[in-house]
Order: C-alpha cells, then structure tokens, then sequence
C-alpha cells in the first residue's frame, strides 16, 4: 500500500495542520482515513487499543456525515467505546454482557463532531462501562502502554491514550468522571483536558447527577487541536437541564496570547494521600519552570475536608454505576448483572448501589457544595493549582486491585485503594472545574507523568493559554521530543 506520506512527516503534522494540507489540495481526506487505518495496522497488534475500523468510513470518508468544510477537514478520529453513540455501529463498552449491542441514532456530540470535520474512522477501547483505572481484562482486551508494552495506559479513556501516544491519530475522544481524561493522557504523554461542566453535551441521554460529575474531551498531542475542538464542539442540546455556557472569544484565538502573570499553588497533599518523593520533586522542577516564565508559584491548599469528599465522591460513583448497570439489564431482559458477563466489582458496585437512599444522596450532594464553595474561595485568591496527575507509579499490566477484575469483596475499600493511586483528578468531576494534564513530567523508570492544572469554573481558556505559553517556551517538544518504543515512526512488526 503507499501511504500519502511518510510516517515521520505524519508525526509532525498535528490535526489542524493536517486539515491545512487537505484544503490546500495537498492531500485528501481519504489518503488521511487510509494513512490513520494503516497506522492502526502497525501498532494495535502490540497496543490493543482499537475495537473495530470501520473500513467502510476508510474508504468513503463521507459515508457517516461527516462534513469535509469542518475545521478538521477529514482528519481521522476515534471514538471511545462509551459515550456519544454512532447510529447503526456497535457501542460494546467493554463489556461481554454489550457484545453487539448498536447504537440507534447519533448522539448529539457525534453530530457535532462530525460538523467539525473529524472522520470517525474506528472505536478505541475502554474498561468496562468505564469504571476503573485500565482497560485490561484478557477475556475482552489488555490494552498496553506504548512506552513500555508492559504497563499500562490507564483509563478509562485507554485505547485513545495509546493511539495518540503511538502516533495514529492527531487527536481522539475521551470522556473524564474521575480522571478518565487525565489520567491516561498523564502516564502516555498526551495533553488531556477535562472541561469544565456546561461545556460538552451528553444528550439525549443521561441528563442527570451524572451528567454533572462526567464530562467529554479528547486528548491531543497539541494545545491548538484541543483548542479547535473544545471551540466547535461545545454547545448544548435543545432541551438541556442546566445552563451551557460560551467563553468570550474562541480558545483558538486565545491561545495565541500569553496568560498574564498568573498565581499558581502547588500541591501533592490532600487529605492522606500523598505523592511519592520523585513525583513531588519532578512537580517542583515544573513549578521552577513556571517560574522562569514569570508566574508566581508557592505551595498552597483549599480548605476541603478531603475525607468526605472522596467519601462522597464514591457515593456518587457507586450510586450512579448501579443505575447506569440496572439500565443496561432492563433491555437484556436480566434482573441482575450475570457473573460470567460482568466483572467482580462491578457486580458489588450493582449490588451496593441499587438501594442508596435519597436520604443518603442528599448528604452526598451537601458535601459536593461544601467542596465546590472551598474550591472557588482557594480560586478567589490564587489562577492555577499544579498537581501530578498520579501519586504513585504507573501499574504494570496484572496488577488487578485497580481492575474491576479484582476479587477484593469490600467495593468501598476498593475504591478507597484506588483514590490512594488518583488522589489528584476526582475532585475537579465532583466541583465542575477544568483539569489539563500536561506531558511535562517522567517517572523513575522514564514513562510519562503528566502535571496536572486546575482551574476555577469555566476557566478551561486558561488553563489553554498556559499550556499554549508552555508548549512555545519547549518549542512544542512535549516529553523532552522523545516517543514511545511503540510508535508509527518505528514500525514494531
């Protein structure tokens, strides 16, 4: 097959840059749909962090409708298995109890995706039903860290880390309830940003507590694809619950200016959990940094009980996952999740939240506000608070007490297990605040770890225009300009 160029040139190319190339007639946008398809070819026996080409969209890249004058021009794209649906294709969410279960119509995201130019060419994979922290479970799929095939990616937004991290794809979907954003755009070297709440709709579904808590996104490997697709993107449906909001000049534009001096805390201690030694001085490395662009930067807190938040925070996960599960049975004809379909923790997650009480709710959404109010008085006083995006290592692959293949048989020590790896991201689902995970860091033993910024409510153009100034002062070279082991441009096979 010959490809429209060579994978070198298409790893120097980022999405918009790419867009410019097809509407200069340089290329097309199937010559980017057949490039991208051949890409996964490459590396996804390796990675495992696609599900399904269509090769039918490969091949006639406006047979979904996507919209060749869109920003995007044809770039190609994935979706996550979650989410925003694709009319008449399959949405398995990881799970064997989904195993050809199709979407009927798109979902209002898509169509706004498809308005951008993005050509949704495939969908990458996911933990089941999104819930932990990697998308490994061997009767479904492993997906592997394309720096080090024996690690993980984390998740859940695990298949789109490792594609973009391997060159494939410029940029790719992402949803984010705790993290799911950040976190594996942190340990596989991507820019990840969590928006804001308001920004993204999940209609026509799940117009609920979990549309408050859970957002959408992509991850990129450029300030200004991300940018670009927050702009078009964003938006509400007819008929929304709450308010979407739109800033007061498009990212795209911002981003070109510096921020100005900005005040920004570090911190890696909230509540118990704590970042290793190495963590914490690659944070303080990031922190001189900042400093050497002119921002002032000193180690500062909120004001959170941090212990009832995450209690709350699992609450609210628990909770919400029952009903998402008990939704998903109905249609099956099931009255509860099979054991030989559903993963271990997810069976208690079901078990344990069918019946939490409003009383129980109510308690939990008192907490969320007394969070929130602490947060937005910190952000009264200081732009940015920096963070790892992880306070430990990354896993490798078999560690299973992050998995929702564990056999703990206690669900709330369980995640309790987990805040003490994602101490960091959760917080930000729970108050609405934007969070972008920056490729800026490394652990130990050399794979990525992303610092994390966080922000005030709709303060996402912010955070950009940091990152933006960042990206200028590395002359791009996000990860110190080095790749994965597993790339495009090495082909592996």
């Amino acid at each position: 097959m010959t490809l429209a160029m060579s994978w070198d040139e298409w790893a120097r190319h980022d999405g918009l840059a790419l867009a410019e190339r097809v509407r200069a007639g340089d290329l097309t946008a199937g010559e980017l749909a057949a490039q991208a398809a051949a890409g996964i070819a490459m590396t996804n026996p390796a990675l495992s962090a696609v599900v399904e080409v269509f090769d039918d969209v490969v091949a006639d890249p406006l047979r979904d409708g996507m919209d060749p004058s869109g920003l995007f021009a044809g770039v190609p794209y994935l979706m996550k298995d979650l989410g925003p649906t694709l009319g008449g294709r399959l949405q398995e969410m990881g799970s064997l109890l989904m195993r050809g279960h199709r979407a009927p119509a798109d979902s209002f995201l898509t169509g706004r995706i498809r308005r951008a130019g993005l050509n949704i060419i495939g969908r990458s994979t996911t933990p089941e039903f999104g819930v932990c922290s990697s998308a490994e479970n061997p009767a479904v799929y492993v997906t592997r860290n394309p720096w080090d095939t024996g690690y993980t990616t984390c998740g859940s937004s695990a298949g789109t880390a490792a594609m973009v991290a391997a060159g494939v794809v410029p940029l790719s979907h992402a949803t984010d309830g705790g993290g799911s954003i950040r976190i594996p755009a942190g340990v596989n070297g991507n820019l990840g940003l969590k928006p804001s709440r308001g920004v993204f709709s999940i209609a026509p579904g799940a117009s609920d507590l979990t549309g408050l808590v859970s957002t959408q996104g992509c991850q990129s490997r450029s300030v200004r694809d991300t940018a670009a697709f927050v702009d078009r993107c964003r938006g509400g449906a007819p008929g929304e619950f709450m308010p979407y909001w739109m800033p007061a000049e498009p990212y795209l534009s911002l981003i070109g200016r510096d921020p100005p001096r900005l005040r920004i805390a570090l911190s890696h201690e909230w509540g118990e959990y704590r970042a290793t030694p190495h963590i914490v001085a690659e944070l303080e490395r990031v922190g001189r940094f900042l400093e050497g662009l002119g921002h002032h930067v000193e180690w500062a807190l909120p004001e959170v009980d941090f212990r009832a938040a995450f209690e709350a925070q699992t609450t609210c996960y628990i909770s919400n996952f029952a009903q998402t599960i008990t939704n998903l049975l109905a249609p099956l004809g099931l009255e509860r999740p099979p054991a030989d379909r559903v993963e271990p923790i997810n069976v208690l997650i079901w078990e344990a939240g069918r019946h939490i009480s409003f009383a129980e709710r109510a308690r939990m959404q008192a907490v969320f506000n007394t969070t929130s109010r602490a947060f937005g008085a910190f952000f009264e006083s200081w732009d940015i608070i920096l963070t790892p995006i992880t306070a430990l290592p990354t896993p490798r692959i078999g560690t299973t007490e992050y998995l929702t293949t564990s056999d703990n048989p206690s669900v709330h020590d369980w995640f309790a297990n987990l805040w003490r790896f994602f101490a960091y991201t959760p917080l930000a689902n729970l108050c609405g605040l934007p969070g972008l995970s920056m490729p800026m860091a490394t652990h130990a033993d050399g794979l990525p770890l992303g610092i994390q910024a966080q922000a005030a409510q709709a303060g996402d153009g912010l955070l950009l225009q940091l990152a933006a100034q960042i990206e200028r002062a590395l002359e791009g070279r996000w990860n110190g300009g080095r790749r994965p082991g597993i790339h495009v441009t090495t082909d592996p096979r």
